[in-house]
């Protein structure tokens, strides 16, 4: 019987990135440390409304970025002005865990995102106040493992990092940590305006 090895960019944050963090946020205890949750990525295919062909065209390719079959997401809510129905499918998602994650991940960081045109790097403000940071990417095709003359319909994507930080900037420290490429000193302390000089 064989045993797997860890992939790459876990064995990094074992022996890399866990003791930088420890240094940087001065807790001994790993176990108090963040780490990466797990990773949704989400499509939205608003023309499967109309053409269903498109939504099973999202779920293939999906398969194909994540290596896990997606769910159909539904509408929570009828929009007569879209033409469309509560419980209509209009899109798809996959949630990643463990292994499968941190092989997307680095994919993401080392192939997808340096394909992306004009990339000048991540918006460092995309985190939602508990330590989860959001992502979108116009097209699919960054990801090598799609064939161009398979997927003709630019379909873009959504990507979600869940991590278990206290707050936003210490799930910055981890991800930049973890090789994501930040715009800008986005760890830079925030501005403070000095106060007025009484005349």
């Amino acid at each position: 019987m064989t045993t797997q090895t860890l992939p790459r960019l876990q064995q990094r944050y074992q022996q890399e990135v866990l003791p930088a963090l420890a240094q940087r946020l001065g807790r001994s205890n790993v176990l108090s440390l963040p780490k990466l949750k797990k990773i949704v990525v989400n499509m939205g295919v608003g023309s499967a409304t109309s053409e269903k062909k498109h939504l099973e065209e999202a779920m293939d390719a999906l398969t194909h970025i994540s290596g896990q079959k997606p769910v159909m997401t539904r509408a929570r809510k009828s929009v007569a002005n879209f033409r469309l129905r509560k419980g209509m499918a209009i899109g798809c998602k996959v949630t990643l865990r463990g292994r499968r994650m941190y092989e997307f991940l680095d994919r993401l960081i080392s192939i997808a995102l340096p394909r992306v045109r004009d990339f000048r790097g991540l918006n460092p403000h995309g985190f939602d106040g508990r330590g989860n940071y959001s992502l979108g990417l116009s097209e699919q095709w960054v990801f090598p493992e799609l064939n161009p003359d398979r997927y003709t319909r630019t379909q873009g994507l959504n990507i979600t990092i869940c991590t278990s930080a206290r707050n936003d900037d210490e799930a910055r420290q981890l991800l930049r940590e973890l090789g994501l490429p930040f715009r800008g000193t986005e760890t830079a302390a925030p501005k403070t305006t000095a106060p007025k000089k009484k005349k």
